[in-house]
């Protein structure tokens, strides 16, 4: 027996010892583009902001990868990871979605937070305003009523006043009329007098 097939079948086995890892390993991980998807899809779910987001397309995509497994064929295979990749770029578009449209609702609703305290404020100011044009009011008012009475004291005063000088008119008038009584009654007298005497009264 020769020793050239023992050594050529030796090497043969030892070059396939040396391939068995790496083709167990090609076996094992099927190049069929499913990784990028697969950790695409795995970030997505462990994202804190997103990952309860968009759990309907999340599962479709997921279904989408396990199909793209289970594929026989390279055309087969070539279909089903077009599909999943359109299935993660809708879960992710769907979560961005998702996380954009529960900002807008945080912001209406401090939007809308910040326009019932506005209201409030105005409300508070609108009552405070009226509060003191109330008070301004009612010091107006006081004040009318106070020189009011003063006018009417006043013109009581005037026509007390008004009316004391008619007394001292009518008391003067009346003095200097029986004071020209008096003296034309004494000038009659003295004529008569005069006459009686038999002298001429001029």
């Amino acid at each position: 027996m020769s020793r050239f097939p023992v050594m050529l079948s030796a090497a043969a086995l030892a070059l396939l010892l040396a391939q068995g890892p790496a083709m167990a390993q090609s076996r094992a991980v099927p190049d069929d583009g499913s990784a990028p998807l697969e950790a695409r899809l795995r970030a997505l779910d462990a994202d804190p902001e997103r990952g309860n987001l968009a759990a309907y397309e999340r599962l479709r995509a997921r279904q989408a990868l396990e199909a793209l497994a289970a594929a026989k064929g390279s055309q087969a295979k070539a279909d089903a990871r077009q599909v999943a990749e359109w299935r993660v770029d809708i879960a992710e578009s769907a979560a961005a979605t998702g996380l954009a449209r529960r900002e807008i609702e945080r912001l209406d609703r401090e939007r809308s937070e910040l326009l019932v305290e506005a209201s409030r404020q105005d409300a508070a100011r609108a009552r405070a305003e009226a509060e003191r044009l109330r008070i301004q009011a009612r010091i107006q008012a006081e004040e009318a009523e106070r020189l009011r009475l003063e006018a009417e004291v006043e013109a009581g005063a005037r026509e007390r006043a008004e009316g004391v000088l008619d007394d001292v008119a009518r008391s003067q008038a009346e003095r200097l009329r029986a004071a020209r009584e008096r003296e034309a009654e004494l000038k009659r007298q003295e004529a008569e007098l005069l006459k009686s005497l038999g002298e001429d009264p001029r």
